[in-house]
C-alpha cells in the first residue's frame, strides 16, 4: 500500500465518521421528540378521559399499555406522565388490555430489534 493510498483511505475514514455521527444524533433527537409528543398526549387524553364517568376498558388498556415504554424519558426527567388507570377503570378487562399493550409493543420493538441485528451481522 502506497503513501497515497493510504491517505486516501484515512481521509474516507474520517469524512463518514462525523456524517455517521450526525445521523445517531438526529435519531436520537427524532426519537426523544416523539417521546415526548407521546407524553403529552397521554396526559391530555387522561385529563379528558378523566372527567367523564366512563370506566378505562380493555382499548384504552390498551393504548395506554403500548405508549407506555414511550413515557420513560419524561418520567427521567421528571414529568408525571398517566401510564395506568388506576382509580377508574373497569377491573380485569382494562388490566388485560394494558399487558397485552406492553407485550405488544415490546415484540414489535425487540422483533425490529433483532431483524436489523441479523440484518447487520450478514453484511459482509
Amino acid at each position: 500500500m502506497t503513501k497515497s493510498e493510504g491517505m486516501s483511505k484515512s481521509a474516507i475514514n474520517s469524512s463518514t465518521l462525523p456524517r455517521a455521527r450526525r445521523s445517531l444524533v438526529s435519531r436520537v433527537a427524532a426519537i426523544l421528540l416523539l417521546a415526548f409528543g407521546i407524553g403529552w398526549t397521554l396526559n391530555r387524553v387522561a385529563q379528558q378521559l378523566d372527567r367523564s364517568n366512563r370506566p378505562a376498558g380493555f382499548v384504552r388498556g390498551l393504548v395506554q399499555g403500548a405508549l407506555m415504554p414511550a413515557s420513560m424519558p419524561n418520567l427521567l426527567i421528571g414529568h408525571d406522565v398517566v401510564i395506568y388507570a388506576e382509580k377508574n377503570n373497569n377491573g380485569v378487562f382494562y388490566k388485560l388490555g394494558y399487558t397485552m399493550g406492553v407485550n405488544a409493543c415490546g415484540a414489535i420493538f425487540f422483533g425490529i430489534f433483532y431483524w436489523r441485528l441479523k440484518r447487520w451481522r450478514r453484511r459482509p
